[in-house]
């Protein structure tokens, strides 16, 4: 009998990381008002691969992509990054990390600076990591072609292009430094439904030539499970249910993450049908399950207990204490939230 292979050492790594936003007081005797935005979430990336990161706004998904990008430092808790911590970086460190790690954002009009030609924007990367100019403008052209734009573009100002081709422009800056890891922070949401299924291909293809490892933010299941090998369901700064895509948006066991596809899949939700729906004040969290104002399984045992999240599958976890009482779904076929070609 074989020996098992072992699992090659993460590209990234999250281990009990927590962000807690602490504001003023509102007057002399108003207790301080903290809010808690990411608590205690881990998760590992390997090279290659996508995982994708749901959840309602607020949920606390921007805020983990800003700890990757050391936009924000955690309160507690480590990120690591090909097993080196982020935060514990000197400055020649932190400049190839900055090269390594690169961002997509949502809005494909507000991104780009529509002062600067194309070629400066693209080029504006590599210039910040010591290219020259000559070099710079040689690989920004390789870079627009393997988006699928004509070189010829780098003479044109943001204006003059669609939503989805200034998304594409701003894949080709990301990919320009040839970076490792690139945060996609809900990067297709903005665009129309063919469009996004444009880029989404485009994405796929792009990671299976280059290899680089993909963190996706979103709200929209049908381009996470399409994106993701791996997927982390977030709820008020928890990871609810984690696992591989397919499982955990196919075949959900968390009641939060069942309400989430069953609103994708436009039905009503079971918990919308017998418990309120408001979202909990997220800076007086219920205690116990902070999910329980709004599930259907509540007990009182909800209200003491915070779940920690345990196996529920092969690599598939849920925070939930009455995880083994749900019935385990069919998974859901691909066309139900994948996106169509068109």
């Amino acid at each position: 009998m074989s020996e098992a292979t072992p699992a090659p050492t993460p590209l990234l790594q999250l281990e009990s990381v927590a962000k807690v936003y602490r504001f003023a007081r509102q007057s002399l005797f108003a207790p301080r008002r903290e809010l808690v935005a990411v608590d205690g979430v881990s998760f590992s990336l390997p090279q290659g691969k996508t995982f994708g990161l749901v959840g309602e706004s607020g949920s606390g998904k921007s805020t983990v992509g800003k700890l990757i990008l050391r936009l924000e430092r955690p309160d507690s808790g480590v990120v690591r990054f090909d097993n080196r911590d982020i935060f514990a970086q000197d400055a020649a460190q932190l400049r190839r990390y900055r090269a390594q790690v690169q961002l997509v954002l949502q809005d494909p009009y507000g991104a780009l600076s529509p002062r600067m030609r194309i070629g400066g924007i693209v080029t504006e990367p590599m210039r910040a990591q010591g290219m020259s100019r000559e070099e710079a403008y040689e690989q920004a052209g390789e870079m627009l072609q393997l988006v699928g734009l004509d070189p010829e573009v780098m003479r044109r100002h943001p204006h003059q292009f669609s939503g989805g081709q200034r998304q594409r422009i701003a894949i080709a800056r990301a990919l320009g430094v040839k970076p490792r890891l690139v945060l996609l922070d809900e990067a297709v949401s903005a665009l129309d439904v063919s469009v996004r299924a444009q880029i989404l291909l485009l994405l796929k293809s792009l990671q299976k030539r280059l290899g680089v490892s993909f963190v996706f933010i979103g709200h929209d299941l049908a381009s996470v499970r399409f994106m993701s090998d791996e997927v982390g369901v977030m709820y008020f700064g928890r990871i609810v249910e984690i696992g591989p895509a397919a499982r955990v948006l196919g075949a959900p066991r968390h009641p939060y993450t069942r309400h989430l596809v069953e609103t994708a899949r436009g039905d009503i939700p079971l918990s919308s049908r017998s418990q309120p729906t408001e979202l909990p004040d997220p800076f007086s969290l219920p205690s116990g399950c902070r999910f329980r104002n709004r599930c259907p399984l509540a007990t009182a045992e909800c209200a003491t207990q915070e779940p920690a999240l345990r196996p529920v599958g092969h690599r598939h976890d849920a925070a939930c204490h009455h995880v083994e009482a749900e019935t385990v779904d069919t998974l859901a076929p691909p066309h139900a939230l994948a996106p169509q070609k068109t």
